[in-house]
């Protein structure tokens, strides 16, 4: 993780920010917290650490990954068990008055809000693939509160409603699990379906095994959907998930991996001819700027 993404650790547990905060931490000497409550959301990433998360009077040991939403007035505190393991979480805070601003907008913001205070559910686990994508959303928010750039004051907003919205829609997405009815298109099946199986084999016998359509068929109603071919829309996608992984400080060597390349120099042909340049240049440009 970038050096000056860190945040120095505070106890301070109110809001200086009238709408939101966020801090990435990464302590080697522990303080404990008492349970504590407070007046705003509070938004959990876990990342490393030999700790449990009290919620009341309930426990919840947690892996990397994980996601917690603490709403306002709930007890709660880390309970740390050893100092051995570097701690290392994200943790964003939003007022009561900007989720108010964002409910006015679209009570899509609302969903995972809602959820947990219905349910008292706090606790959201992830794979490897759907934390990388949040963790980059994470980051270049960060990077853009850090940073002087031009536009800053307008896009810092836009990256935390893109976050909050995609917070939504992932938990949201783990409680419905997508059903293959008959009323969605065969495309729109494939393109859901590819998006959550990008490491595993997608070559067209295995889709026209799961769909029970002919390989034929598959490749024709996806060229007339789109107008390019299957495989060209699966290699996008998997080097625009490679892409955010790297971002998100996923090894190349682990990304590409990760998102169905079977070896280094395909993947990097495929990165330079979408990109215009190698993964590590894309990188170091990132880095840079």
């Amino acid at each position: 993780m970038k050096k000056h993404l860190q945040t120095q650790f505070s106890n301070r547990q109110y809001m200086l920010s009238q709408d939101f905060e966020i801090f990435y931490y990464s302590d080697t000497t522990m303080i404990q917290v008492d349970a504590h409550t407070h007046n705003y959301y509070e938004f959990y990433f876990f990342l490393e650490g030999d700790v449990s998360i009290r919620i009341e009077d309930t426990e919840h040991p947690v892996s990397y990954g994980d996601i917690l939403l603490l709403p306002p007035h709930v007890r709660h505190h880390a309970v740390i068990r050893s100092v051995n393991v570097p701690y290392r979480r994200f943790v964003f805070w939003i007022s009561q008055e900007y989720f108010s601003h964002l409910l006015d907008t679209s009570p899509n913001y609302a969903y995972i809000m809602q959820y947990v205070q219905t349910f008292k559910k706090y606790l959201f686990h992830n794979d490897k693939i759907t934390f990388n994508i949040i963790q980059s959303k994470i980051i270049r928010l960060i990077d853009e509160m850090k940073s002087q750039r031009f536009g800053r004051q307008a896009q810092i907003p836009i990256c935390v409603d893109d976050l909050i919205l995609h917070l939504n829609r992932t938990v949201y997405e783990q409680n419905h699990p997508m059903e293959y009815s008959e009323e969605k298109t065969l495309y729109q099946n494939l393109c859901a379906y590819i998006e959550q199986h990008l490491d595993e084999d997608l070559s067209l016998e295995k889709l026209a095994s799961e769909f029970y359509v002919s390989k034929y068929h598959i490749a024709h109603i996806f060229k007339e959907s789109i107008g390019i071919s299957i495989h060209q829309y699966i290699i996008k996608k998997r080097l625009a998930f490679c892409r955010d992984a790297i971002l998100g400080h996923t090894s190349i060597s682990e990304a590409y991996l990760m998102y169905g390349f079977k070896d280094y120099s395909s993947f990097f042909r495929a990165f330079k001819k979408e990109y215009g340049m190698s993964p590590k240049e894309y990188k170091a440009l990132f880095c840079q700027l």
